[in-house]
């Protein structure tokens, strides 16, 4: 089959989105084929990932045949390399991973097949979750046994007695024999980190995630022995084996993050699990709850977790993507519907078609 359409459209989002997210949170993308199969993908970049996905890669990608996974891989690479110029990380990565996830999803479809089965088949029927937000009294009661928790330092020394608040309450509510993390977003230093990690030993944390920027791969090397056992987790903002390749080599990281709908797609994950098995690092995806990633743990290509940023009881989550999973117990279910399964609300995404 040959594609004949590419569009890419920013969705009308109604929550609220602080800091980058207002204009550049995720896009749908949509690829049609000349059979009429119609795949979409996730991406990133906002409404700066539009131009590229509507402009450049519009122009690469009509016409072109795929009928195998082999098909999809060259064209990433082909993508890749005709934005060099401008992409190679950022918004061009997160325009490029809606364009590869989309042309998945169309694959799987055309075939009849989800796309953990083009991916090498089904190897868990079932992923455990694990719950980010602020509520793990809730979680708890859904049955998750796996939790992360957000801590910002501020310069405050008594984010100190935060931190140790937060864990002291998920332990109480989900016992002893759960797993904690906590999310640091890119706000500690190594001291902190140190620090931290002797302060909330008795909590018994799995691990401390981007506790540094992605810029900072030696100095998160330097900390990573002097705080086990916790482990030290990142990668969310990093892209494409390529950068992933950096982490490899510095040895920063003992789980890696990446985003499937950020760091290049389906493909690039692929890839970038694979490095990680060479590196001995794990793979944990951000966000890996999501149909996006759900099928590359279904596989077996990485660690089984799935993240869920389900926030808090009164959140009222806004439904982009229609079909996907719910977890039950703290288990995501795996579906066998053709690609991901998973078809957009065009409520939500105008002149989407």
């Amino acid at each position: 089959m040959k594609i004949v359409h590419v569009s890419a459209h920013y969705p009308r989002w109604q929550q609220t989105l602080g800091g980058w997210r207002p204009r550049l949170w995720q896009i749908v993308v949509r690829v049609e084929s000349d059979t009429g199969v119609v795949g979409y993908g996730y991406g990133g970049g906002g409404e700066a990932a539009l131009a590229i996905v509507n402009g450049h890669f519009q122009e690469l990608l009509e016409g072109r045949s795929v009928e195998n996974v082999g098909d999809i891989q060259t064209i990433w690479d082909d993508l890749y390399f005709a934005s060099i110029p401008y992409g190679r990380r950022g918004v061009g990565i997160m325009a490029l991973s809606g364009v590869d996830l989309a042309l998945w999803d169309m694959l799987g479809k055309a075939t009849e097949r989800p796309v953990y089965d083009l991916l090498g088949g089904l190897q868990r029927p079932q992923v455990r979750a694990y719950a980010t937000g602020s509520d793990p009294e809730w979680f708890a009661q859904l049955g998750f046994n796996a939790y992360k928790f957000s801590h910002r330092w501020t310069g405050d020394p008594t984010g100190y007695d935060t931190a140790i608040a937060a864990a002291e309450t998920a332990r109480h509510h989900l016992g002893d024999h759960a797993l904690v993390m906590a999310d640091c977003y890119l706000s500690w230093d190594a001291a902190v980190t140190l620090e931290m990690a002797r302060r909330l030993a008795p909590y018994n944390l799995y691990w401390f995630e981007d506790v540094l920027t992605p810029d900072h791969l030696a100095e998160q090397a330097e900390v990573r022995p002097l705080i086990k056992p916790v482990q030290l987790a990142g990668g969310e903002h990093e892209f494409t084996q390529f950068g992933f390749g950096e982490v490899a080599r510095s040895g920063a990281l003992d789980i890696w993050q990446p985003d499937v709908t950020w760091c290049g797609g389906i493909t690039a994950t692929v890839r970038i699990c694979q490095l990680a098995q060479e590196s001995g690092a794990k793979v944990i995806l951000h966000r890996g709850g999501e149909v996006w990633g759900l099928h590359l743990i279904a596989a077996g290509l990485c660690d089984d977790m799935g993240e869920l940023v389900l926030g808090h009881r009164k959140a009222q989550p806004e439904q982009l993507w229609l079909g996907a999973p719910q977890a039950i117990d703290g288990y995501l279910p795996v579906s066998d519907t053709p690609g991901l399964g998973v078809r957009p609300n065009q409520e939500m995404v105008p002149g989407l078609g």
